[in-house]
């Protein structure tokens, strides 16, 4: 797999499609430029399932096209804020993930019922509730990145998630990770009563086990294999 950023964000994407994550043409996923124009994310106007290399553009912290054509997403400050505030991140996703959606609206917590969610460990997953409107500016681009802090997602109450990573491998793998686990809780107490769930302490151990870097690419690899190419209409 190329580590060209347009072909990473345009895989992510694909993975994202196929695991679930559409919604219509809404949703994105962003790559850190190494060179720190800004970002390469995804164009708009496309499906994630619909992401080929050349549906990928630069674009700087201020929002202007650098690099590449299309429509540039309206929430782009999702991805330059988070990634001024928070060096280590390399990759964003901002998805409306069915079950995460659901599961931050009804005011439950993300609780470690299951491995998946244990991957959040130890911050767990915060809530941002300054609006329930898209992320339109510098300014509340800023207030999502502040509501992350130093976790792996942020629940945007009432309209979707935003996960981080080192890359946008881990990102991507972040997202379908917390879908599976808000997906999981509300099995779970869907029967009534209330669940048990992994102490603290054990699901910071929980994660280290499950989840190191080796597995990470390994998970990266198998969703990557799962893939579908996509032919090229004329």
């Amino acid at each position: 797999m190329s580590d060209d950023p347009r072909d990473l964000v345009a895989t992510a994407s694909r993975i994202l499609g196929n695991a679930g994550h559409s919604d219509l043409i809404w949703g994105h996923a962003s790559a850190r430029d190494v060179e720190g124009r800004g970002a390469w994310l995804k164009s708009a106007h496309w499906g994630l399932e619909e992401i080929t290399p050349d549906r990928v553009h630069l674009v700087g912290w201020d929002g202007a096209l650098l690099d590449g054509g299309g429509q540039r997403h309206s929430e782009y400050p999702i991805h330059t804020q988070v990634m001024a505030a928070r060096p280590d991140v390399g990759g964003v996703v901002h998805v409306h993930s069915p079950y995460s959606v659901a599961l931050a609206s009804s005011g439950a917590s993300l609780r470690p019922v299951s491995h998946a969610a244990n991957f959040f460990a130890p911050h767990g997953v915060p809530r941002f509730v300054e609006t329930t409107d898209l992320i339109l500016t510098e300014q509340l681009g800023d207030a999502v990145a502040a509501a992350l802090g130093d976790a792996r997602a942020v629940f945007l109450v009432n309209h979707g998630i935003v996960t981080v990573g080192a890359d946008v491998r881990e990102a991507t793998i972040a997202a379908i990770l917390l879908e599976m686990a808000c997906q999981q809780q509300l099995i779970t107490t869907g029967f009534g009563g209330w669940p048990s769930w992994t102490s603290p302490e054990e699901s910071i151990a929980k994660r280290g086990h499950i989840y190191p870097e080796s597995s990470i690419r390994a998970v990266w690899d198998y969703l990557e294999r799962g893939l579908t190419p996509i032919v090229e209409q004329v």
